[in-house]
């Protein structure tokens, strides 16, 4: 810097108020002085507001981030407007607003996103892929294929997206590619099983069962433990009628995943040719356990009811079909046969009926109908019928009407098939499908969960009551009660009374408003307080605003200036142990350390104990802690303390249940969460399922 810019800088910041009373020379130099160094902290100003800006911008992309960890999408697209609306150039908040939409199924908004984010830039793969992905939902396979092909541009190592990619070829049915691009895999990535089962099916799509079945044979080899493949291979043996072949591996395949209805449908099919009736029979009963709308088990368990005799269940499958299919002709046929058998002859008569209004030329249900009605004693609608089969077989003697044509008769029938000679054949859909998953980086932790039941969460401060599932079970807590009661009596219009909540739910844009407009109300009355350790109860109850809105880092500040105020407030140490658990959980999930924050918590907890003793709700957050650490002998012996302080918290049982089946105790397991559900946490009796399935294959094993 020169002199004269030093001296400007400086001389008016030490001379200033002196050379304005100087001389009119000195004056005037002064006034000179005075403009530039205006000028200059203008300037500085301006260089200042990008960064602040710049900084508002991460924030507000890293709570957005926060709030789509936990689920709550319609949030996160609050944030991300704001910074699309501040920085629109930014090509980030727009793929992950666009994230966010695909999150919620709103594939064409995220479509669009992911476009304008490819604009701004071009570099990016997810963005390709999740576009992709929403091309797919949209069924606009070929614009998939163009984003799946810039994506292996950027990632040619990618087997994953070349998968994805030979799936949209074959739903084009363009089978020639499809081949290309499995041979390039199968080349590459000698031990991928899913390109070897992609062939298989791209040439039994072709009708070449013979080879289809050796490649599902190697896909099988490398991959055992793969239930679609065994149940592919399966539908080889069925439509070469091996019968018993097929029964085994879909037994293989229901093994690997039990709750795929298809896979019991077809499997009785396979039992019922091999006169395994009451294996078939089962299977039904399992599909309908599974799937209580399934069309196929519902027709083809009534047909089997027919065989053994037990007609008045048989006609409540059919009575089920006709319900949900009112115009099923065949089914209708089928009851009508049933209701005469059973004695019900005006219902046989009515569906008769249904059926020659539809098909007048139906002889078979002309005469039914004429023996119902002479049963009846009906006897002129009788004879009607009887002339008008009569009067068609002469016509067709004298060759004045079409015969009905005759197919070769199969063990089964196709679903829209219509041959009344069939009426008694179970039914197969008219064509099968393999259901494909496609592979993606973009799966939320509600796909996580699927596969292991998750703990209930931490006990928190809310402005929203608690529903444990039942009822609205709201957790009484006395330092709430007195914190309610004592800021009650020197309200402002900025004050909300606070709950204690287990369930944070997702917030609706109306709600996350609310929330937003509640955070500024209660920042102006802080602002404008003159004495701030009297109004102190204002940070606490914006500190539980920006924890209702995922903002944990604006939380956590908020309740450290509180305990600063007051720090013998144990609801502050809960709750910034909380949101600094919640905010652990987020770094973790970006894979950062963050043992720290843990142990930030923890300590937090631990002082909140100290001052509020009995506190239910503290040992079992302390105990959620130690189950984030996997020391779950320590997470029961808090949920433990938790249960004898408060005997009616359903939701320490149903954690205990879970630490309880994680260390390896079943019986004691299912006895917590049997509890739980008895206090109204109906998830405790999916969870009691699971393991107690769990339980008895481990015992036959032994």
């Amino acid at each position: 810097m020169d002199e004269g810019l030093q001296h400007t800088y400086t001389g008016p910041l030490r001379h200033g108020m002196k050379a304005i009373g100087g001389h009119a020379a000195e004056g005037l130099l002064s006034c000179a002085l005075l403009t530039r160094t205006c000028f200059i902290i203008s300037a500085l100003f301006l260089i200042l507001q990008p960064a602040k800006a710049q900084f508002r911008t991460d924030r507000l992309i890293d709570v957005g981030k926060s709030a789509l960890y936990y689920e709550d999408y319609v949030l996160s697209i609050q944030y991300f407007n704001q910074v699309i609306g501040l920085k629109p150039y930014l090509y980030e908040p727009w793929f992950l607003r666009g994230l966010a939409k695909f999150y919620l199924d709103d594939y064409v908004g995220a479509d669009k996103d992911c476009s304008e984010a490819i604009n701004l830039n071009p570099y990016i793969p997810d963005i390709f892929e999740l576009r992709a992905l929403c091309n797919i939902r949209q069924r606009d396979f070929q614009q998939a294929i163009d984003d799946y092909d810039k994506t292996i541009g950027f990632l040619p190592d990618n087997k994953n997206l070349w998968y994805n990619r030979v799936l949209c070829r074959i739903e084009q049915k363009d089978y020639d590619h499809a081949n290309k691009d499995l041979d390039s895999m199968m080349t590459r990535w000698k031990n991928f099983a899913k390109s070897y089962s992609l062939k298989a099916e791209v040439l039994l799509l072709q009708k070449d069962t013979v080879q289809g079945a050796k490649f599902l044979d190697k896909s099988l080899e490398i991959d055992p433990y793969d239930g679609n493949l065994w149940a592919m291979r399966a539908m080889i043996s069925l439509s070469r009628k091996k019968w018993k072949d097929a029964d085994a591996q879909l037994s293989k395949a229901i093994h690997l995943k039990p709750t795929t209805v298809d896979y019991y449908v077809n499997r009785a099919l396979a039992r019922y040719n091999i006169n395994n009736l009451r294996g078939a029979m089962a299977d039904y009963d399992k599909a309908l356990e599974i799937d209580p709308n399934n069309f196929l088990a519902h027709y083809n368990r009534g047909q089997l009811r027919i065989q053994v005799g037990d007609d008045n269940r048989a006609i409540d499958d059919f009575d089920y079909i006709i319900s949900k299919e009112p115009d099923n002709v065949m089914a209708i046929y089928n009851r009508a046969i049933l209701l005469e058998r059973t004695g019900n002859l005006r219902g046989a008569i009515a569906d008769y009926t249904t059926i020659i209004n539809q098909f007048p030329n139906f002889w078979a249900g002309l005469n039914n109908r004429a023996r119902c009605y002479r049963k009846l004693g009906m006897t002129a609608k009788a004879e009607m019928d009887e002339f008008r089969i009569f009067k068609a077989q002469m016509d067709k003697h004298y060759g004045q009407q079409q015969r009905w044509s005759k197919k070769t008769k199969d063990r089964v029938r196709k679903k829209s098939e219509i041959d009344f000679d069939k009426y008694n054949q179970l039914v197969v859909e008219d064509e099968q499908k393999v259901d494909h998953e496609y592979s993606s980086a973009f799966r939320g932790r509600v796909q996580d969960r699927e596969t292991e039941i998750a703990f209930m969460p931490m006990f928190q401060l809310s402005f929203t009551p608690y529903g444990n599932g039942v009822k609205v079970s709201q957790v009484y807590n006395r330092e709430v009660d007195a914190f309610n009661h004592q800021w009650s009596k020197n309200a402002t219009k900025a004050s909300h009374p606070i709950f204690v909540t287990c369930h944070q739910k997702p917030l609706t844009e109306t709600e996350s408003q609310k929330v937003f407009a509640m955070i500024d109300t209660l920042g102006a009355a802080i602002a404008a307080s003159k004495n701030i350790h009297n109004d102190r109860a204002l940070i606490l109850q914006r500190a539980v605003a920006h924890s209702g809105v995922q903002n944990h880092v604006d939380a956590i500040n908020d309740l450290t200036i509180y305990i600063q105020e007051d720090s013998t407030s144990a609801l502050a140490y809960w709750q910034r142990a909380v949101c600094q658990a919640k905010l652990n959980q987020y770094k973790a999930a970006k894979g950062t350390e963050a043992k720290l924050a843990l142990q930030g918590a923890a300590d937090d907890i631990n002082k909140a104990m100290v001052i509020s003793k009995d506190n239910a709700c503290l040992y079992y957050n302390r105990g959620n802690l130690w189950a984030m650490g996997k020391a779950y002998d320590k997470a029961i012996a808090d949920y433990s303390e938790a249960i004898r302080l408060d005997s009616n918290l359903a939701e320490a049982y149903f954690n205990r249940g879970i630490a309880y089946a994680r260390s390896g105790k079943t019986d004691e397991a299912i006895s917590d969460l049997s509890k739980a559900g008895e206090l109204g946490l109906f998830n405790a009796y999916s969870a009691i399922k699971k393991f107690s399935k769990a339980q008895k294959e481990t015992e036959k094993k032994q």
